[in-house]
């Protein structure tokens, strides 16, 4: 009954809004799109948009055919593109997930010589994800993942790429600064920075906060880094991050990394794929170059 051309007209109606937009998208006349929603929607007995003006809006019954259409066509035409370079020889692309927001500064040491060892790999970062990054993968969205809080599961392999410690940041004149860790008591006056991120997600309080049942004063959002560590050199409030992001901006900001209590935070990198592409080997070569960066 459904077919792939219905779920392209209906996401072609949702992307574009108007039945012109939509048919030239997809390369096809009005009448023709028109006549393919009328026999499907005679063949549901409902119909699934409405006019509103020049605009369609989808109905209810549109709105579920649209949400099964936005997790199945990108598994189509990711399907294509393999097929197209077995046929062709040709590489493809690589589209890298992010769900560790510091890791952008590593991600670049990573991505430029592979880059320069695989001029017909194309390659796109993602960090939005509209059903997260381990649905991404598996609707295969994007084709690797990297995240340090990896959710094992039986069609997808994570692979450790790196350890690292995650540490307090602060002012070089915090008063905490001559300290070589922290306690979750110290933090209880402290303004927090961190990227978007929901609190729960966040290891400072995960690990280290919520267990001794303490918080901070304020806790604040930035979305990028060197804005947040600008912030935390001018004694505006504290974060955490990666000891060895930290060590990196510590050569030209007047910055201090401390321990979270005695043990510290240890966590590592993973970049998880899929089971069936193990063996691709533009994948593989993405993999080890990670690994020796």
């Amino acid at each position: 009954m459904l077919e792939r051309i219905h779920l392209e007209i209906l996401a072609a109606i949702n992307e574009q809004g108007t039945l012109t937009q939509a048919a030239d998208s997809l390369n096809l006349s009005q009448s023709a799109l028109s006549h393919s929603i009328k026999k499907l929607e005679g063949l549901l007995d409902t119909p699934v948009w409405q006019k509103e003006g020049r605009n369609l809006r989808l109905t209810n019954a549109g709105e579920r055919i649209l949400t099964l259409a936005n997790r199945v066509l990108p598994q189509f035409k990711h399907t294509e593109l393999l097929l197209s370079q077995i046929a062709k020889g040709e590489m493809g692309s690589l589209r890298i997930g992010m769900e560790c927001h510091p890791c952008y500064q590593w991600l670049l040491k990573v991505i430029e010589p592979f880059l320069e060892k695989w001029p017909n790999v194309d390659i796109d970062v993602k960090q939005e994800f509209q059903f997260g990054g381990l649905g991404a993968l598996h609707s295969y969205e994007i084709d690797i993942l990297v995240t340090p809080d990896p959710l094992f599961t039986p069609k997808v392999t994570f692979i450790p790429v790196f350890d690292y410690e995650h540490r307090l940041v602060v002012s070089a004149s915090h008063p905490l600064a001559s300290q070589k860790s922290v306690t979750p008591q110290q933090l209880n006056d402290e303004v927090l920075f961190s990227y978007p991120v929901e609190p729960e997600r966040l290891d400072i309080f995960s690990q280290f906060l919520n267990p001794a049942k303490c918080t901070v004063k304020k806790h604040k959002t930035i979305e990028t880094t060197e804005i947040m560590l600008q912030m935390v050199a001018a004694g505006r409030g504290v974060c955490a991050l990666p000891g060895w992001l930290v060590d990196e901006f510590a050569q030209k900001m007047p910055i201090k990394s401390l321990r979270f209590g005695e043990q510290g935070i240890g966590k590592q990198i993973f970049l998880g794929v899929r089971k069936d592409e193990e063996q691709i080997h533009y994948l593989n070569d993405f993999i080890a170059q990670a690994q020796n960066t």
